[in-house]
């Protein structure tokens, strides 16, 4: 069984403070995985984790976004590094508590081709999980054919890799319990788009920000399951559990 799970940015890192994780919800998670990880022998896990304080600060210092590129060599030195360095506190944390994790940096696997589609071959990955490996990639800036550069999101990597390695299971973890409705509480299934757009939004811009709408209306076309929850239900999730609001 193959499971594809992000943490969100906002989750391992303390958003309002440049290049800070934050410790606490980093060692939570962490536990999380090694726990569930100790106590299957038959579950791959390929995890996504966020830029959160680490990429967007310098990504949106030089004003690089999914749509907007650059040909700035420095500036994706700048991006691609403080992502880099996100991801070997990620590793270590996981490496520290008997998890065999290891990066997988998507500006050296993948790019962005002539149609906008994200190209990010699932061979690697799979190698790396058939070797016994956790693979561990992360938002990043990668090389896009006719724009220089952009960035791709944690969510596009998790859409691409749950297809390219067929997995089973999706889990989406931020901050937010799942989807909320008017009131404040979670939604507890979405099957159609239409079912929540009053709630969500559906502008454009919505998408380009990289907010719920445009996240639910790509995991909806996912063929496995996605659970979307927040850090509380991580071990429930990865214990086969259905947490938050599931979209299938």
């Amino acid at each position: 069984m193959t499971t594809v799970l992000k943490l969100g940015g906002s989750v391992v890192t303390a958003k309002d403070e440049p290049e800070t994780v934050d410790a606490d919800a980093l060692a939570a998670a962490a536990d999380a995985l090694a726990d569930a990880t100790d106590a299957s022998n038959d579950a791959d896990v390929v995890l996504v984790h966020g830029g959160g304080s680490f990429g967007h600060p310098h990504a949106a210092e030089h004003g690089v976004s999914p749509t907007a590129g650059t040909h700035d060599a420095g500036a994706v030195r700048e991006i691609h590094g403080a992502m880099r360095r996100l991801n070997e506190r990620v590793c270590a944390a996981l490496g520290e508590r008997g998890v065999p994790a290891v990066p997988h940096h998507p500006h050296s696997a993948g790019y962005v081709d002539g149609d906008e589609t994200l190209a990010l071959p699932p061979d690697g990955v799979g190698a790396k999980l058939d070797e016994g490996f956790l693979p561990v990639l992360h938002g990043d800036v990668v090389t896009h054919v006719g724009a220089g550069a952009t960035v791709v999101s944690g969510d596009d990597l998790v859409v691409t890799l749950a297809r390219g390695l067929d997995a089973d299971r999706v889990g989406v973890c931020s901050t937010v319990p799942g989807v909320l409705d008017d009131g404040g509480d979670v939604i507890p299934e979405i099957t159609a788009y239409a079912d929540v757009a009053d709630v969500l939004g559906g502008s454009d811009s919505t998408d380009v920000t990289g907010g719920m709408a445009g996240k639910v209306r790509a995991l909806l076309a996912l063929d496995a399951p996605v659970s979307l929850f927040g850090p509380d239900a991580l071990a429930a999730f990865l214990a086969g559990d259905e947490p938050g609001t599931l979209v299938d």
